[in-house]
C-alpha cells in the first residue's frame, strides 16, 4: 500500500445520489479535491460502479464489501480477484451494515492481500478493533454503529472508543493505521479524530448529501492535513 497520510475515505453506500452517474459526479469532485489539497481521498462504491469509476478516475476506488471465497463455483459472491480485474484498489470489510463472522473477516483480508489490494476492516468496539488488527489489515476503521448517520461524531461523542481502540492495537506491537467513522460531519470532527491518534476518517452521508460536496470535502481535507502535520 502506498497511500500517503492522512486519508479520507468516502463511503457512497447505496444512496441514490451516489449510484451510476451520481457516483461518477461525486468521484470527480473527490478527485479534484484530492489533487488540489494533496490529501489521499478514496471512494467506496457499489460493486457495479467499481469499473465505471476506476476506469475514469485516478483516485483509489474501494468496494464496499468483499467475500472470502476465491474464484470458483460461488454464485453471487464478490471475490477479491473480480474486484482487482475491475480496477479496485481494495475493499471495506465487515462494515456494520454488511457484517461478517470472524473467519470470514480473516478470509477476506487474506484474499485481498493475495491480490495486492487494500483492506479497510471495520470494527464497532475496541475489543473487535484489537481482534481484527491482529490480522494486519492495511487499516482498521472504528465505527460505533449507533452513531452512524446521526451527525454526532464518534470523535466528539465517544472519543474514548477511538483512543481505547488505538491503545489495544498498539498493545499487540502492531502499527496498523486507524481511521474512524460514524457521524463525521465536518472539519472540526475530522481534526478531533486525528488529534486522537487516527490517520484519517470514513465519511458517508455528510459528503453524499452535502449541498456543496466540493466545498465540504475541501474543508475536511484541509482540516485533516493541517492537524496531521501539526500532530
Amino acid at each position: 500500500m502506498n497511500w500517503t497520510l492522512p486519508v479520507v475515505i468516502l463511503n457512497f453506500k447505496a444512496y441514490r445520489e451516489a449510484i451510476g452517474p451520481g457516483a461518477e459526479r461525486l468521484a470527480y469532485v473527490a478527485e479534484t479535491v484530492s489533487r488540489e489539497t494533496g490529501v489521499t481521498v478514496a471512494v467506496a462504491v457499489q460493486p457495479t460502479d467499481v469499473y465505471r469509476i476506476s476506469s475514469r478516475h485516478e483516485i483509489p476506488v474501494l468496494a464496499q464489501h468483499v467475500d472470502p471465497q476465491r474464484e470458483g463455483s460461488w454464485t453471487g459472491h464478490v471475490t477479491a480477484l473480480a474486484l482487482k480485474e475491475a480496477g479496485a484498489a481494495g475493499s471495506l470489510v465487515n462494515h456494520s451494515e454488511r457484517r461478517l463472522g470472524a473467519s470470514e473477516i480473516a478470509g477476506a483480508v487474506e484474499a485481498l492481500r493475495e491480490e495486492g489490494l487494500v483492506s479497510v476492516v471495520c470494527a464497532d468496539t475496541p475489543r473487535v478493533a484489537r481482534a481484527v488488527a491482529a490480522l494486519e489489515p492495511d487499516f482498521v476503521a472504528i465505527e460505533p454503529p449507533e452513531l452512524i448517520g446521526t451527525g454526532l461524531s464518534v470523535s466528539k461523542a465517544k472519543p474514548e472508543v477511538v483512543t481505547d481502540s488505538i491503545a489495544r492495537i498498539r498493545s499487540l506491537g502492531l502499527n496498523v493505521p486507524v481511521v474512524c467513522g460514524a457521524g463525521i460531519s465536518g472539519p472540526d470532527d475530522v481534526a478531533r479524530a486525528i488529534e486522537l491518534g487516527t490517520v484519517g476518517v470514513l465519511i458517508s452521508s455528510a459528503y453524499v448529501k452535502a449541498r456543496d460536496p466540493q466545498s465540504f470535502l475541501t474543508s475536511v481535507c484541509e482540516a485533516a492535513l493541517e492537524t496531521f502535520r501539526r500532530r
